[in-house]
Parts: C-alpha cells; sequence; structure tokens
C-alpha cells in the first residue's frame, strides 16, 4: 500500500511540475502515472550507474553535477512515454530541481511518519 502511495505521489508530483516547468509537458494522469514509473526505472537502474561513474565529477563540483544526471535521465524517460514531452535541455534540468522539492513536499505531507521511540 505504502508503495502504490508513494507511486501516486510522484506522479501527481511531475503533474504539478508540467503547470510550473515551461517545456515540461504531460498530457493527462495516465501519462503522469506512466512517467513515474518509468522515472523510477531509469533512475533505479542506469541512473544508480551513471551516478557510480560519474561520483568523482560530482564530488568536484560538491554535488551539483548530480542535477544535469537527473535531466538526463528525466530526458530519456521521455522517450519511452507517450503523452511525456521534454522540449529542452534546461527544462529537464529545471524540472528535475522542482520534482525533487514537490516530490518531498508531498511526501511530507501526505506520509506517515514513524514514531522514534
Amino acid at each position: 500500500m505504502r508503495m502504490l502511495l508513494h507511486w501516486v505521489l510522484s506522479a501527481l508530483a511531475i503533474w504539478i511540475v508540467s503547470r510550473v516547468v515551461p517545456g515540461f509537458v504531460v498530457s493527462g494522469a495516465a501519462a503522469a502515472l506512466i512517467a513515474a514509473l518509468v522515472i523510477g526505472l531509469v533512475n533505479a537502474t542506469l541512473g544508480l550507474f551513471i551516478k557510480i561513474i560519474t561520483f568523482p565529477l560530482t564530488v568536484l563540483t560538491l554535488g551539483l553535477f548530480w542535477f544535469v544526471v537527473n535531466a538526463v535521465m528525466i530526458e530519456l524517460a521521455s522517450v519511452f512515454v507517450p503523452g511525456f514531452h521534454i522540449l529542452s535541455f534546461a527544462s529537464a534540468f529545471w524540472g528535475g530541481i522542482v520534482l525533487s522539492l514537490v516530490n518531498m513536499l508531498l511526501k511530507w505531507l501526505v506520509m506517515p511518519t514513524r514514531e522514534r521511540g
């Protein structure tokens, strides 16, 4: 149940970002749900591999290069999802930053926190 809630919140975050960031286009709820799934899969597989390979560059740029890697992963996901389009690299870059922030905010608002003993 928690994973389903996580997926729906990620799709809602993608839809919100499409309304805020120009060039980040989502055509409907189904496209947002599929995009959330594909972005998660791409980040868990190829994104992890690329982040490991580019770790020295990430350290050199004090972590800022991860924004570039995330933008590339979002653009790659948009290739596979009909109804989800990224018009430019700048849209993917800013969309990735806003997506992270919106995702954190939504999960903070909705997901139950565990009690600390």
